[in-house]
Formats: structure tokens, C-alpha cells, sequence
């Protein structure tokens, strides 16, 4: 493989877990198989990470970072707090659909036994991302676009449960493309349960 300096070959490390993880199970991902796809030794693999856990806490922070971008940058650039919150809906979908083997890190990592770093980071993006929609659902209360007795804390928690219910129908239908045909319906009745006047 062509010489990378050392930021480009851990971004390359990363995609090929995640690439790996689409594939298979990520409990199952070794570091001969990280090695093998990106057409390297394990000794060069080591030269940019220590172990394994420093690979998988790559691959945590490249989601994190992407992810939370990604929603934010949908939200601002929406009409309304309703249209933001759909905006956020599909850009996170969207995302999946591109890397199906981000919710399986995900998942995996949460099932881990102990308090791992890379699952306390997967904790820390959940809340990060529950106070995003919290927020959001706040400004959407206060300009009556959004009921006013709204359970707030209960809605940001149904957003992500329609998010991992879409995500976990496509992965055991091993059809993670139709996660993206399927969205707009599941969030027009989250849209209904939610509005003013509803």
C-alpha cells in the first residue's frame, strides 16, 4: 500500500473498521483483519495505534464528530424548529445508509461488559445528542410550532427509539438502503405526535 502520512493512514484505519463492521460482526474484527484490508502488516497497523481499544476509540470519535456535525449542520440550516427536527431525522439516516456499519459498532460497543472507553463514549454521544433535541424541542415549544405540554425528555427519547427501531429493521432485513425509504413515513407520525394542535 502507498505510503500515508500518519493522519490519512489513521483515517484510513478507521474507514476500514467501520467497512469491516458493515460486513460482520465488530466483536469479531481483529487486528490481522484491519491489517489485511488496508494491505498492510500488523506492525505498521501498531506504528499508529498501541492496541486494538486505541483503534476502537478512533473509530468512536470519527463517529461522534461526523454524526454531531452532521445533525447540527441540518438543524441550522432549516426553516423551523419542526423542519430542523426532520432535517436531523434524515441526515442521521442518511448517514447510516452510507455507513452501515456505524450503528453495528455502536450497538456493539454499548453490549461490551465494563466501563470501556469506547463505550464511554458512545454514552457521552447518546447524551449529546438526547440535549441537541431537548433544545430543540424547547424553541419549538416557545414558538408554538411545538405543544406546549409536551414531554419533552420523553420525545427526544422517542426520536432516537424511531432512529434505532429504523436502524435495527434494516439491519436484520440486511437491507440498509431502504432505511432511507422508510424514513419519511416513520417521521411524519413522530411529527403528528409532537405539533401543536395535535
Amino acid at each position: 500500500m502507498q505510503y500515508l502520512p500518519a493522519d490519512e493512514r489513521r483515517a484510513a484505519t478507521v474507514q476500514a473498521v467501520i467497512d469491516l463492521a458493515g460486513e460482520q460482526n465488530p466483536a469479531d474484527i481483529t487486528t490481522t483483519a484491519i491489517a489485511e484490508r488496508m494491505g498492510l502488516t500488523q506492525g505498521a497497523l501498531f506504528r499508529h495505534f498501541p492496541n486494538k481499544d486505541a483503534i476502537l476509540e478512533a473509530v468512536m470519535s470519527w463517529i461522534s464528530e461526523r454524526l454531531l456535525a452532521l445533525i447540527d449542520r441540518a438543524a441550522t440550516e432549516a426553516a423551523s424548529p419542526l423542519a430542523a427536527l426532520e432535517a436531523m431525522f434524515m441526515a442521521h439516516l442518511n448517514f447510516i445508509s452510507r455507513h452501515p456499519g456505524v450503528p453495528r459498532m455502536l450497538f456493539g460497543e454499548l453490549q461490551r461488559p465494563g466501563k470501556t472507553l469506547p463505550k464511554r463514549m458512545v454514552q457521552m454521544l447518546l447524551k449529546q445528542y438526547t440535549e441537541r433535541l431537548r433544545r430543540l424541542l424547547a424553541v419549538g415549544q416557545a414558538a408554538s410550532e411545538i405543544a406546549a405540554d409536551l414531554d419533552v425528555d420523553a420525545a427526544a427519547m422517542l426520536f432516537i427509539g424511531t432512529v434505532q427501531g429504523l436502524v435495527m429493521q434494516s439491519l436484520l432485513a440486511g437491507k440498509v438502503s431502504e432505511i432511507r425509504r422508510d424514513a419519511p413515513a416513520a417521521f411524519a407520525i413522530y411529527r403528528r405526535g409532537i405539533s401543536a394542535g395535535r
